[in-house]
């Protein structure tokens, strides 16, 4: 035992004499620092993506980030976190998968664009500018974020196990379990026709991830296990993860897109779902006419 303390002594001095002598040098691109959007994009082409992400052969239209700013959710994602607005993380997941091409609806980006035509038609922009009208690109499809919730747990098992083990070994699983953060996300997608308002495709997504706090409480087995040197993992980066995942189930129905229809009047025409004088006898005669036609 006088031995095993001595060895883990003389370790741990000597890691505190390299730490001392060895400059930690600045690293661009680091893995821990990343998450699942990562990389660039640059039009079609892309450098550096997730694997994971799925991607088109061309893109399906145009679309914009719809973010419910009043929202709940998005008062605790930057409130409580103090995460950027998700707009920022589904750009570039977007633009990346080439499924479709995004366009700037956000309050910064048109009100760059508003400056710069108020320059031009000010007369202060050299000739050939072109910011005149009919420039702009309509918006084929909104998409709209949503974080459905958030949950940290600090690890009940391994206090629990450290009730039934008792002593000093059941104190130190206590701690480990309280040390042991399991954070999960769920995000739900939904995009919208900006023309017809109709609703085409909707998404939930899921990520968790279970990592270890430090172990200063630990006598010993801070140093011994190393256990400590792992990182918590950011709520940012499973709720990015969250994410991506919707956005993957979500291109993977809409390669089997097929546009719903309402027999009879069609879409908005009063619906097959008659009421009693709530709808004009036109609207609630033509979907029966057309069941017995069938009959026949």
């Amino acid at each position: 035992m006088a031995f095993s303390k001595l060895s883990l002594a003389s370790a741990l001095a000597g890691l505190l004499a390299l730490s001392g002598c060895q400059t930690m040098d600045m690293q661009m691109g680091n893995p821990s620092a990343k998450t699942v959007a990562t990389g660039s994009a640059a039009g079609a082409a892309t450098s550096g993506e997730s694997s994971q992400l799925e991607r088109c052969d061309s893109p399906l239209g145009t679309v914009s980030l719809i973010e419910n700013q009043s929202a709940g959710w998005y008062t605790v994602l930057t409130g409580e976190y103090k995460l950027p607005p998700t707009a920022n993380l589904l750009r570039l997941l977007v633009q990346q998968s080439n499924c479709f091409v995004v366009v700037e609806r956000g309050a910064a980006g048109m009100n760059a664009m508003t400056r710069e035509r108020a320059l031009q038609q000010s007369g202060e922009m050299r000739g050939g500018s072109n910011f005149g009208r009919g420039q702009m690109v309509a918006s084929d499809y909104g998409l709209s974020p949503e974080i459905v919730f958030s949950n940290s747990d600090a690890g009940g098992l391994g206090g629990a196990l450290g009730g039934l083990v008792g002593g000093g070994r059941g104190r130190a699983i206590a701690q480990l379990g309280a040390s042991m953060q399991t954070k999960e996300a769920s995000a739900l997608l939904t995009l919208i026709d900006n023309r017809s308002g109709v609703q085409v495709a909707a998404a939930e997504g899921s990520a968790s991830k279970t990592d270890f706090a430090g172990f200063a409480g630990l006598s010993g087995l801070s140093a011994a296990g190393g256990v400590g040197g792992y990182t918590r993992t950011p709520q940012g980066k499973v709720i990015a993860a969250a994410f991506m995942d919707a956005f993957n189930q979500m291109v993977r129905s809409l390669r089997n897109y097929k546009a719903q229809t309402v027999r009879g009047q069609g879409l908005g025409g009063g619906g097959r779902l008659g009421v009693d004088g709530g709808a004009a006898p036109s609207q609630t005669s033509a979907p029966a006419a057309s069941t017995n036609r069938r009959r026949k």
